[in-house]
């Protein structure tokens, strides 16, 4: 699949009971670090189950524009010979970061502090994506920013030749943001301070103390305090990436709404971070194990045993929203097979993402048969209980690969067939999605049209 050429409509049916071992590809928030760390360090960082996704080749392009050494191995086998930090060399073409909102966000961070200009495209849903959330903390190191009307690109970043340290409250969760901040007072003198009112993902302090970085972290009434000590020189390290909970949460989910199904995720993140969407699902009544809970790669991890289940919609609680961001489109799938209804508050950060999610999700479940309702910041499912979604219908992905993964979920245990209009964006983030699926028993298929 290609998320930049021609649509590849696709469809999905009632399966029979999935079963198997769904090993899904690594974790993509880790990959785009470890790539960007790995050339900002100095030496050879060695990557191992990097995840081979368009958004994540995509960075590897961008970091080799950059002046690093980017070399792949073997599958996920990657190494990365760092330029260190401050040693970007002013890239000499366009760095098109494709469908990446992480990417675009986390690469200006990192140039933002070096007297140097870079310019960013993608494609159209990029495009349409805000940047100024992230433009605007990285003006207050003294870096200048040139893109479209409302801030979006194609944009031009200038560097900071002299950059100062910043201290910046984060105005709204997004580990993208905070992570453009950190990544960008590496190579700024003294202490940059960013502070999260709430938690979100923390893999870039993780993995920055790993690099070798000087970075506290402490919880005070501001809300979540990190302090980073700019201008260290950065150790290479082996990175093992884990297993992405987001790409797992779609075989997951699955497992639970198709009747008879019993599956095996290995090694899936449970970074509590990251891990809102499996809390969610066993309070709605997943039968989900955690087995063999252990650490790679500085991270939690666990195989997850899944089984089909009696789901009850639940009011999913606000302040979770962060830690399952990128999840609410196939939890929405899941509640429409509950019993009662679901309650997702807080989710407006979904209508800025590859595609307006909540309105993405609520037509396309109206389009199957589904009782939606939605504001700006709420998305409420009206549960039909398993096997009771009626299905039949054509949804729009609107380049959006998470929102096509869901209908073709949806599509496995409705009534009638589900089509999505454009399978291709699956690959930036699950390029195996359909030999996954189907090593299950899932009837996913491409279409013909």
């Amino acid at each position: 699949m290609s998320g930049h050429g021609t649509p590849i409509p696709m469809s999905a049916r009632k399966s029979g009971p999935l079963k198997g071992r769904a090993e899904v590809p690594g974790d993509k928030s880790i990959s785009h670090r470890s790539l960007i760390l790995g050339a900002m360090a100095v030496g050879e960082t060695k990557v191992t189950g990097l995840l081979e996704g368009q958004d994540v080749l995509d960075t590897a392009a961008a970091m080799r524009a950059f002046g690093a050494e980017v070399t792949r191995h073997g599958e996920g086998d990657w190494s990365v010979h760092g330029v260190g930090v401050g040693g970007f060399a002013e890239p000499e073409q366009v760095i098109d970061c494709g469908n990446s909102g992480t990417g675009v966000r986390l690469i200006m961070g990192a140039m933002a502090t070096t007297a140097m200009s870079a310019t960013f495209a993608g494609d159209a849903s990029l495009r349409k994506r805000p940047m100024g959330r992230v433009t605007d903390p990285l003006a207050l190191f003294g870096a200048r920013a040139y893109g479209r009307q409302g801030g979006r690109l194609p944009m031009t970043i200038v560097g900071a030749a002299d950059p100062v340290p910043v201290r910046y409250v984060v105005p709204v969760p997004s580990a993208q943001v905070k992570s453009a901040v950190l990544l960008a007072g590496l190579n700024a003198p003294g202490q940059t301070v960013v502070i999260e009112r709430e938690p979100t993902r923390d893999h870039s302090e993780r993995m920055l103390r790993g690099f070798g970085a000087e970075l506290t972290v402490e919880d005070t009434g501001e809300g979540r305090v990190i302090t980073l000590t700019g201008q260290p020189e950065l150790r290479p390290q082996v990175v093992a990436v884990p297993r992405d909970p987001s790409s797992a949460a779609f075989p997951v989910c699955a497992a639970l709404i198709v009747e008879g199904s019993d599956i095996l995720v290995p090694g899936v993140s449970q970074n509590p971070t990251r891990n809102g969407l499996y809390t969610t699902l066993v309070e709605m009544g997943a039968d989900i194990e955690f087995q063999n809970p252990r650490e790679e790669g500085g991270e939690p991890v666990a195989d997850l045993r899944v089984r089909a289940s009696t789901l009850n919609g639940i009011e999913v609680p606000e302040e979770r929203a962060a830690s399952m961001i990128d999840e609410y489109p196939i939890l929405s799938v899941v509640a429409a097979f509950a019993e009662g209804t679901t309650v997702m508050r807080g989710v407006k950060e979904l209508r800025v993402k590859e595609s307006d999610r909540i309105d993405a999700m609520a037509r396309g479940l109206e389009a199957c048969g589904v009782r939606v309702e939605e504001e700006e910041d709420v998305l409420i499912v009206h549960g039909m209980g398993q096997g009771g979604v009626p299905g039949g219908a054509t949804c729009a992905t609107h380049i959006d690969h998470r929102i096509a993964m869901s209908f073709l979920v949806a599509g496995l245990a409705a009534k009638r067939p589900v089509s999505v209009d454009d399978g291709s964006p699956i690959a930036t983030s699950f390029p195996a999605f359909e030999g996954l699926m189907a090593g299950l028993g899932a009837q996913i298929r491409r279409d013909n049209r």
